[in-house]
């Protein structure tokens, strides 16, 4: 028995000292080049893709290298998007409502106005057929998406003076994007798109009258807070921004199956972590905002109700030109009515009750 044990062991030696060692022991690296659409100063997304990219090292044990490309400069997400879909790049994190001018369907990976919240996107996704709907319109542009990372419902942004009714959104040049800017400017007014850094600006001259950005972190370490006196909530156009990793296709198809499951658990895990990172942060920026004399002032209701009628207006314009808009956003808006049913009753009431309890 010690014979064959010592001749079973001295076997082995001589397969690894021949280079016939089985294939486990020796698989080749796989190395992705990773950008993001979001600057280092937007930490709490940040550091979720830098979390991504670690964790899944980590998870393959090296055989999946995911190099973080440099963001310090400011790059056009469409840009990005090109890269990807030419292969230059594996991997994009982005906000996919930045892509709305090549089909509206992107957003509804992202934020639609009036539209889910994140714990309902996340449902929708996950467990409704979000994923598949998306997967499906995904494949026309070599896309694999995962979703990764949500800010939560935003805010309204920072205005130079008081909104009383729908009236004072007219001539009103605020800084918006995606579906968003469509609806404010069926309601009169003049959405504009400028780059990050020049936002603090641009209100402090006057050149705009408005700015929506994120929430109170972000938007504190901008310097809105500096430049505007009223911030307005909710972000009724991003109840829910998600971002999403986009894979290459032809990357993707490329991974072993193991290494795609890593994909999917790093992408999940920095998914939950972003949120909750903002969750963290927005509620101590937010009184520190409030202690430098900001007002916080809630959307009178009479301007939600025309944002709300004008979203929908909107909403079936696109299902009447664009089909692949019908037919995710036909499951989409059956899934939203059956969740605020159920989250109408003990979520929404367990809320109002602890926001007004003195705790």
């Amino acid at each position: 028995m010690r014979r064959r044990g010592v001749l079973g062991h001295a076997g082995l030696a001589g397969i690894l000292a021949s280079g016939c060692a089985p294939a486990v022991l020796a698989q080749p690296v796989i190395r992705w080049r990773l950008a993001t659409a979001c600057h280092p100063s937007l930490d709490a997304v940040y550091s979720g893709t830098e979390q991504f990219a670690r964790q899944l090292g980590l998870l393959s044990g090296g055989r999946l290298q995911v190099t973080l490309l440099p963001a310090e400069e400011p790059v056009a997400p469409l840009a990005l998007l090109e890269a990807l879909q030419a292969g230059e790049i594996d991997a994009l994190h982005a906000v996919p409502s930045h892509f709305v001018g090549i089909d509206e369907c992107f957003a509804l990976d992202s934020a639609v106005p009036f539209g889910l919240n994140s714990r309902q996107m996340n449902t929708w996704q996950l467990e409704g057929n979000g994923l598949r709907l998306l997967r499906d319109f995904y494949a026309q542009h070599q896309i694999v998406n995962f979703p990764m990372g949500n800010s939560g419902a935003q805010m309204g942004g920072w205005f130079r003076r008081e909104l009383d009714s729908p009236a004072d959104l007219v001539d009103l040049r605020m800084q918006m994007g995606g579906l968003g800017a469509r609806v404010l400017q069926s309601l009169g007014a003049l959405p504009q798109q400028l780059p990050m850094g020049e936002l603090v600006g641009a209100i402090e001259r006057g050149q705009l009258d408005a700015v929506e950005w994120v929430g109170p972190h972000d938007d504190r370490k901008l310097g809105l807070s500096r430049v505007a006196r009223y911030y307005y909530y909710p972000g009724w156009w991003e109840g829910s921004a998600q971002l999403s990793l986009y894979c290459n296709a032809k990357a993707w198809r490329a991974l072993p199956p193991d290494l795609k499951a890593m994909v999917e658990s790093a992408a999940q895990s920095a998914h939950a972590g972003i949120q909750a990172r903002y969750d963290m942060l927005n509620p101590v920026a937010l009184k520190q905002v409030v202690a430098a004399g900001v007002r916080v002032k809630a959307f009178p209701k009479p301007v939600l109700d025309a944002a709300f009628k004008a979203s929908n207006a909107l909403c079936a314009d696109l299902s009447r030109r664009n089909p692949a808009w019908r037919r995710i956003y036909a499951d989409y808006s059956a899934f939203r009515r059956e969740q605020n049913l159920w989250h109408r009753l003990p979520e929404a009431h367990f809320d109002r009750y602890m926001q007004s309890a003195r705790i």
